[in-house]
């Protein structure tokens, strides 16, 4: 039976190459999420977004492993690098391989990013700046340890404050920090 006059391809071809194209440029929220899941998949795309060159599996390993003991590649114990590369090796880049996610040569231990790839950029940006970067939990501590410490000379009598004068402040010390601290992050965006 012959294709509808409609149809921009003849009996026997596959899809077309335009819808073959379409499909393999992007990929489904979903999937994204789904590769995203996990920390090694996610440490391998965070590392392939800093080497455009082809990595060995060797490299990558000690790098994730590094990673996942907050510690250097020099720091590492052998079984540290052996326990994330057999997960790397056997799970995560022929699972990344499939999707086209990136080119993963078993036989050279080579992996090297796809064109799919600088799509898990905006999911993975600050990754690598982490949270203890932050400064603002420190300054809430920092608010608590005096309010504490102003709460606690109040007490044992050592200042006579009315505790009215303690309690405002107390309430004042900590609105000023959260509106700075909103302002802050208002003023970074």
């Amino acid at each position: 039976m012959a294709p509808p006059a409609s149809s921009p391809r003849s009996v026997g071809e596959g899809p077309s190459r335009a819808s073959t194209a379409d499909d393999d440029s992007s990929l489904d929220p979903d999937d994204i999420y789904h590769i995203l899941q996990t920390r090694r998949r996610r440490d391998v795309l965070r590392y392939l977004r800093t080497n455009d060159d082809p990595v060995l599996l060797s490299d990558l390993a000690e790098q994730v492993a590094a990673w996942e003991h907050e510690t250097t590649v020099e720091n590492l114990h052998s079984d540290q690098r052996q326990r994330v590369y057999i997960s790397l090796y056997q799970s995560h880049l022929p699972k990344l391989d499939t999707r086209g996610i990136i080119d993963y040569d078993k036989d050279r231990g080579t992996i090297t990013a796809t064109d799919l790839t600088p799509q898990f950029d905006p999911y993975l940006a600050g990754v690598e700046s982490s949270a203890s970067d932050d400064p603002w939990p420190y300054r809430y501590a920092g608010t608590v340890g005096c309010s504490g410490l102003l709460l606690a000379v109040t007490a044992s009598g050592l200042v006579s404050v009315p505790w009215i004068a303690v309690s405002v402040l107390t309430v004042l010390t900590f609105a000023v920090v959260t509106a700075l601290h909103v302002y802050s992050t208002f003023v970074e965006e």
